[in-house]
């Protein structure tokens, strides 16, 4: 049976489903020959057969499968645990909004300090549990939605190479963005501060993440640019730039309206932060209103689209690398497969050659 991708009524109850279809096929297929408790498996089969209502619940049914003697269960079942929290604290509306560069994010710091044989493991995890769903998700037209998780390109094992790569906007679908980001009919209690933050997003690179955690005093006036201090993952500090000319209306607006908890730059009408669930929607309604459409059109899609554009007008791996704050040059490296003008190079080398054969 095949099920919608996203159908619970929130990201985490379908997260949740997720795995646990997932840990009942492992039940299923995993090599039952040590069980010593065959009752006690059945029980737990069928458990994870009628859903769980919470995470703390799949892990129990978890440790019991392995008490009952199935071997290699938490094998897979610890990734998908540790991947489920750092997911759900992020705040996602859709499981759409889940990509290669999200899942290496999440190995990279749930596997700093493992093994080189657990760091494989958390990785074949993730592929299988992604693989998993490409083939049981569904929706009424018989389409289904497809990850293709690979993680050939992730660089937590050493002599992996190879490309996923991610969805962005072209030059002339970022001009509409950018029209369709002035025209919105956004509320007017939060026109501005909408607007500041997808700007701040499409013309930093900076991960949504980063965006909501930046405090007023992070925002540095200098000539005609603003430096913002940013902490990104692993508590690394980078600056990054933006024109001013680009965001200081709407942030004198929004420093006006602004009601926000301590310092904080960006909130809700409560005062408390806003979710990146959120920001995705968001982003989702200014493409619609400029006939966008790409396989991923979450926020993170900006923080694509500024690299690509970065790399191509720049032609600096180096600049990518830390203007984004990849940890590694290797997650920086996929954006060259957007360069065009090298390709064509590649293209004509053969040119001389096959021009003086003809002769």
């Amino acid at each position: 049976m095949r099920y919608p991708l996203d159908f619970e009524n929130s990201f985490d109850k379908t997260l949740l489903f997720w795995i646990g279809r997932y840990m009942h096929s492992k039940l299923n297929s995993l090599s039952n020959r040590q069980v010593k408790d065959p009752d006690a498996l059945a029980r737990i089969i069928g458990a994870l057969r009628t859903g769980v209502g919470d995470i703390a619940t799949l892990t129990r049914l978890a440790k019991e499968a392995r008490n009952a003697g199935l071997i290699g269960i938490n094998t897979y079942y610890k990734p998908l645990e540790k991947l489920y929290g750092y997911l759900t604290a992020l705040g996602l509306a859709s499981m759409k909004e889940i990509d290669e560069e999200l899942i290496s994010d999440f190995l990279a710091s749930a596997t700093a300090g493992l093994s080189d044989a657990t760091k494989k493991n958390y990785r074949i995890a993730m592929i299988n549990f992604f693989g998993y769903i490409d083939k049981q998700n569904g929706e009424e037209d018989g389409k289904a939605y497809h990850y293709g998780i690979t993680l050939k390109n992730w660089g937590g094992l050493a002599g992996k190479r190879g490309t996923k790569l991610p969805s962005f906007m072209q030059e002339a679908e970022v001009e509409r963005f950018i029209e369709a980001i002035e025209t919105h009919p956004f509320q007017s209690a939060v026109a501005a501060r909408n607007r500041l933050l997808i700007k701040l997003i499409l013309f930093t690179g900076i991960r949504v993440g980063e965006a909501l955690q930046l405090k007023t005093k992070d925002l540095i006036p200098e000539g005609d640019v603003y430096l913002i201090r940013i902490v990104g993952k692993g508590n690394k500090a980078r600056v990054v730039m933006i024109r001013q000319s680009h965001i200081k209306q709407y942030l004198q607006e929004w420093l006006l309206l602004r009601n926000c908890e301590g310092d904080l730059l960006f909130c809700n009408k409560k005062g408390t932060p806003l979710t990146q669930a959120y920001v995705s929607r968001i982003v989702e309604k200014i493409l619609m209103q400029a006939g966008i459409r790409k396989e991923k059109n979450g926020a993170h899609m900006l923080r694509h689209t500024f690299a690509t554009m970065l790399y191509l007008k720049k032609k600096d791996l180096v600049l990518v690398q830390e203007a984004l704050g990849h940890a590694s040059l290797d997650t920086s490296r996929i954006y060259t497969h957007f360069d065009k003008e090298r390709l064509k190079e590649a293209a004509g080398v053969m040119d001389d050659i096959a021009a003086g054969g003809g002769h």
